[in-house]
């Protein structure tokens, strides 16, 4: 290390004087000491290395304190609310599926005492986590019995590990998806242990492709409803009701993993027909797998619809015990699930109402949120109400386009990238979406009640 180096080094102020420096700030008072010592000495490692490689270090007590101070003030919890203006409705990075007010109230009461979780208090024995949604499950869909994971690859995963351990499953090869985070249909079916027998070509599946492939190894057929993907054109796919009756013919059991799952057939208010679980389970499949945080509305979790003879093998499988859902999660999807059996799902879970709420509403609020901005900001953002296409996301739906209003921002002088990285680190923070070099902030995923908040941001800027 050259002494120029060595000079700077001397130079900057200790772990100590720097935690001096900063202690009492009001801004950090939430802030426990040992993660703000924690953080001066992140600051101070990098102007060490700065310093090592010959570069120039910023050696000022008050610069470096502020940097610590900067660093600190997004508060002391890393998890924390942001105002989704993209669009997407179930979007997997903010959270997906935004639960009910009941959700909500069900949660607190559940989260802030003890709870009848796995007690039969009638009888004062030991009880099972599933019977507060088994009864809702099998009432809604129509099955013999239900079972909840933690998500719907630990469904699929528990079902094939269960039932085609060491044996075959066969599988159209277009419907051999990959799912978000690169998880793959054929890589869940690996760890399972069970054995891929793909039939048919990317784009056109027949039933005699699966009559030919099932044999004395063959333990389940699996369809996989594409609900994140389409294959349009010359395209062919064999129905759940035919592959229910062939499988009956041959002894084995056919699954169906749904992917997202709705419970309520939304075509009444423009969106495209998706099998619905009830339908599902009509047609005689004996699993049926589906997730608890896309179309369902509700919380994270992975849920299992079926025979009772094979969801009493998912149940007795040591695997189930280390996919189990929690208290909170049993008691928000509850909650959800009691709003379809009580028929008022539309007009109290968040994600169908984001769904099949009009344009005409969608667009007042974008008014709304034009009408707080002070008229000088207006023109310095260059804003104005711009009609636009949401999209469902999470994996739903992946060709609907929903017609949507934003607040359109940016300008020459405040361009959308930057304002974009500006909202990002506001508070509360703001993700939107870049088109056309514009800023959109779509208002069919900002909340009503988060229009003061994203106006008082916006004028900030």
């Amino acid at each position: 290390m050259k002494a120029d180096g060595r000079a700077r080094l001397r130079e900057l102020p200790s772990v100590d004087q720097l935690v001096r420096e900063i202690e009492g700030r009001p801004e950090l008072d939430a802030i426990p000491r040992a993660r703000l010592t924690a953080c001066v000495r992140e600051v101070l490692a990098v102007e060490r290395r700065r310093a090592l490689h010959g570069g120039a270090a910023e050696v000022g007590a008050d610069a470096l304190a502020q940097r610590v101070v900067d660093a600190l003030a997004r508060g002391a919890f890393s998890l924390r609310p942001v105002i989704n203006a993209t669009g997407v409705v179930l979007h997997t990075g903010l959270g997906r599926a935004l639960l009910s007010p009941l959700a909500l109230e069900r949660l607190v009461l559940v989260a802030a005492g003890y709870s009848n979780l796995e007690i039969d208090l009638a009888e004062k024995k030991r009880g099972s986590r599933y019977c507060h949604v088994e009864g809702l499950l099998r009432r809604l869909t129509g099955a013999e019995d239900a079972l909840v994971v933690n998500n719907n690859a630990a469904a699929v995963l528990l079902a094939l590990e269960t039932l085609a351990r060491g044996k075959e499953v066969v599988v159209s090869r277009g419907e051999l998806i990959e799912i978000g985070g690169e998880f793959r249909i054929p890589d869940i079916m690996l760890r399972s242990g069970a054995v891929l027998r793909e039939v048919g070509t990317t784009n056109r599946t027949h039933l005699e492709d699966y009559a030919a492939a099932i044999g004395r190894e063959t333990a389940l057929i699996l369809k996989v409803h594409p609900s994140n993907y389409r294959v349009v054109g010359f395209s062919a796919e064999v129905s759940s009701r035919e592959l229910v009756g062939l499988a009956r013919e041959r002894g084995i059991p056919v699954m169906e993993d749904l992917g997202s799952g709705s419970l309520v057939d939304l075509r009444d208010v423009g969106l495209p027909y998706e099998p619905t679980v009830p339908e599902v389970v009509g047609t005689g499949v004996d699993v049926v797998t589906f997730s608890g945080d896309k179309l369902l509305g509700g919380p994270q979790a992975g849920i299992v619809v079926g025979r009772q003879e094979l969801l009493a093998r998912l149940k007795k499988n040591p695997l189930n015990r280390a996919l189990r859902i929690d208290k909170l999660t049993i008691a928000a999807l509850e909650a959800t699930l009691y709003a379809y059996e009580a028929g008022t799902a539309r007009e109290t879970v968040p994600t169908l109402q984001m769904l099949i709420e009009p344009l005409a509403s969608i667009r007042r609020r974008a008014e709304s949120l034009l009408a707080r901005l002070p008229s000088a900001q207006v023109a310095r953002l260059g804003a104005a109400v711009q009609d636009d296409q949401s999209q469902v996301g999470g994996g739903a739906l992946p060709t609907v386009e929903l017609p949507t209003a934003a607040l359109a921002v940016g300008t020459a002088a405040l361009p959308a990238q930057d304002l974009d990285d500006r909202l990002r680190r506001a508070e509360p923070p703001v993700m939107g979406r870049i088109k056309d070099d514009r800023l959109l902030l779509d208002c069919r995923t900002v909340l009503p009640e988060q229009i003061p908040d994203l106006a008082r941001v916006l004028s900030a800027l």
